[in-house]
């Protein structure tokens, strides 16, 4: 077993060598790791990007992929905190992004329809958006998508509104204040699980006002659906719903900063479709991630994961090692090309090798076997027997495999063969072999 892994190194130690050097330069040149942390845009605790965020971050972990959520007021400030490289990751309402953003952002498609729900206390009397233009209406921070989407609204609806109209509170404050009387009425661009969503749903003395004209505020704003909250898709027993109610929704979608490893966009998408393609109360499973609902260019690795679905790699190994191979294969293919090769060649080269040590004895032997034979005394021919003894020694100290030994052997004898031939043969001058 030693003898045969000698002969294996004595054959391939230039290959070995040179496919040491080439894993060397493959980890010198190949692509830089992905980052083990990544900062996710998450909006305010309790809202409905929160809680997604949440789910990212709990799957990304499984993969050893930290993510650090950041608390934002919402879809306008992720989208800055993304073109600042503040944050890698977040999550952005549909409509709200610049021709600048396509820059610098990438989408990996959306993720579900966010309607913009506005529930009206049944005391104010309101059934059309338009109505509650001096009603003390909720419409969220600045910095908001929600607060955005409203203002947008409100000029579709008799132009500018008072801006003492517009109450900054969101999400479950801006229920609890709706529901203790201290507003007229709230908007929010949110998630159907949403959890004040669900509240107000079922809440007593209030109301989700209807657009009836959805149809035709998508034909105005390319940026919303026109969907159907279908009677009692809420509470079938209570037909909750008791009417369908026309909507209209933004579909919130995943952005990255263009700089973010690939591989991590790959675990991205992989999460959303875990996290997001199950049916909710608009739409179907299966409807999303859908890379073709998004206000901004889909990333490269997005688009490829969406024709094919996780790559071969990452189906049998876990994300360390399916990126390491991913990031090595690039640089493995020329190393290997010129391997191949190499390993056809190099058993003739290393026979040559040996041969060679053994033949080149062979002039030697023709000289001194040509100096004995005209030589014209005993003695003389005696000093080249002396010689050819000496080389006899050296040649046996000749190391070679055991496939070789018979070469070898077969010089010992022709160098016994010169010696009796000196010695039994008369002196013929000038001789040569």
């Amino acid at each position: 077993m030693l003898t045969a892994a000698k002969d294996f190194l004595k054959i391939y130690w230039p290959l070995v060598l040179v496919a040491i050097g080439g894993i060397v330069l493959t980890l010198m040149l190949m692509d830089p790791a992905p980052p083990k942390t990544i900062r996710f845009a998450a909006g305010s605790p309790g809202g409905a990007y929160y809680a997604f965020a949440e789910r990212y971050q709990r799957l990304l972990a499984e993969e050893d992929v930290e993510v650090e959520l950041v608390q934002t007021a919402g879809s306008v400030e992720n989208l800055r905190l993304l073109d600042e490289g503040q944050v890698d990751v977040a999550l952005v309402q549909g409509g709200l992004a610049t021709p600048g953003d396509a820059q610098t952002l990438r989408s990996l498609g959306g993720l579900f329809h966010e309607p913009f729900w506005v529930f009206v206390r049944d005391e104010a009397g309101a059934t059309q958006f338009g109505q509650l233009r001096d009603k003390r209406l909720a419409i969220g921070p600045v910095g908001s998508g929600t607060r955005l989407l409203a203002i947008e609204l409100q000029e579709e609806f008799h132009g500018v509104w008072p801006d003492m109209t517009r109450n900054s509170l969101s999400g479950s404050a801006a229920a609890e204040a709706l529901i203790a009387g201290q507003l007229d009425a709230a908007a929010f661009a949110a998630s159907p699980d949403a959890p004040y969503v669900q509240t107000l749903l079922r809440a007593p003395g209030i109301s989700l006002m209807p657009f009836a004209r959805a149809e035709a505020l998508s034909r105005r704003q390319p940026a919303l659906a026109d969907v159907t909250l279908l009677r009692g898709v809420v509470d079938i027993g209570s037909d909750l719903p008791a009417e369908d109610i026309p909507l209209v929704a933004p579909v919130a979608q995943l952005v990255v900063n263009k700089s973010l490893h690939p591989a991590i966009e790959a675990l991205l998408v992989d999460a959303a479709s875990a996290i997001h393609q199950d049916g909710s109360l608009l739409a179907r499973a299966g409807t999303f991630p859908d890379p073709d609902a998004t206000d901004l260019p889909v990333s490269r690795q997005a688009e490829r994961y969406y024709e094919n679905g996780p790559s071969f790699l990452r189906r049998y190994f876990s994300f360390d090692v399916a990126n390491f191979l991913d990031r090595a294969w690039i640089l493995a293919i020329p190393l290997l090309t010129l391997l191949f090769p190499l390993v056809r060649v190099a058993p003739p080269i290393y026979r040559w090798r040996v041969r060679r040590k053994i033949y080149i004895w062979y002039k030697d032997l023709r000289d001194l076997e040509a100096r004995g034979r005209a030589m014209p005394t005993k003695e003389e021919r005696a000093a080249i027997t002396d010689e050819l003894e000496d080389l006899q020694a050296e040649i046996g100290e000749l190391d070679v495999p055991l496939s070789y030994t018979d070469d070898l052997y077969r010089l010992r004898n022709h160098v016994e063969f010169v010696k009796h031939l000196v010695m039994n043969t008369r002196p013929t001058p000038g001789l040569g072999v």
